[in-house]
């Protein structure tokens, strides 16, 4: 174990419920991110009442009354009534296959979110771990931060093309890797610095279980301090669930 000693009291992490709300919006722009990923912006007058307080919030997206998904609110401006989330374009499912054909002027239907599980910024440090589902959830964080927070960020995305530029006014260790076994490996391998951290991690169901288990029993990292979230699982449609939860 090579987790270091700290004897600063360990804060709990805020949790919030909000209103549900389920609302109509229009499509106003579409905007690729490399070649498996699209960001479309949705307007809508009663997005002005819109609520997300936590980078890894997540809402509903309606494709039908049959498929929903989830997905993080990426970017939102409430005066001008816009939310943006982003679609992975790998494989094939109702809500990849509705960003596809999506053009300006159509119609979606947007619930949540439900509630906001608000994460202090002002830890000693911060370890974000995930693969393509958790992008714009470790993109919004690293853009909220402030200067000067430490950060590590540990990425599994296999296509070069497909990694992307993420700027922050924090201080950013970035690491990208191939597999969710580098991913793996690569946290293990992290030394963790002392101090009060923060570690959040979401991707693929088993790899996240590894995950949890590397930080819990190998780096010692207090279960109050650590988010581990499942964000899809093989075989599985509209997967959402929070390990040890």
């Amino acid at each position: 174990m090579n987790a270091p000693e700290s004897n600063i009291p360990l804060r709990r992490v805020q949790r919030v419920r909000h209103e549900l709300h389920r609302r109509e919006v229009e499509v106003v722009r579409i905007e690729p991110i490399g070649p498996h990923f699209l960001a479309i912006t949705f307007f809508a007058e009663s997005l002005r009442g819109f609520v997300s307080e936590s980078f890894d919030d997540h809402v509903k997206f309606f494709v039908n009354d049959d498929a929903r998904r989830d997905y993080t609110p990426r970017r939102f401006d409430r005066e001008r009534g816009e939310l943006t989330i982003e679609f992975a374009l790998h494989g094939h499912g109702p809500a990849s296959d509705w960003a596809r054909t999506a053009v300006v002027g159509q119609r979606a239907v947007i619930g949540g979110p439900r509630g906001s599980m608000i994460i202090p910024m002002d830890y000693d440090w911060h370890l974000l771990v995930g693969d393509g589902s958790a992008l714009p959830a470790i993109h919004r964080r690293l853009e909220e931060l402030p200067a000067g927070a430490k950060v590590f960020a540990i990425i599994h995305e296999p296509e070069a093309a497909d990694r992307r530029t993420m700027a922050s006014r924090a201080d950013v260790a970035l690491q990208w890797v191939s597999s969710n076994e580098e991913l793996v490996e690569a946290v293990r391998a992290l030394a963790l610095p002392a101090g009060e951290g923060y570690a959040w991690c979401a991707g693929e169901a088993a790899t996240m279980t590894r995950l949890r288990g590397v930080l819990l029993q190998e780096k010692g990292q207090p279960k109050e301090a650590l988010k581990v979230a499942v964000y899809w699982k093989p075989g599985a449609a509209d997967f959402h669930e929070t390990l040890g939860d």
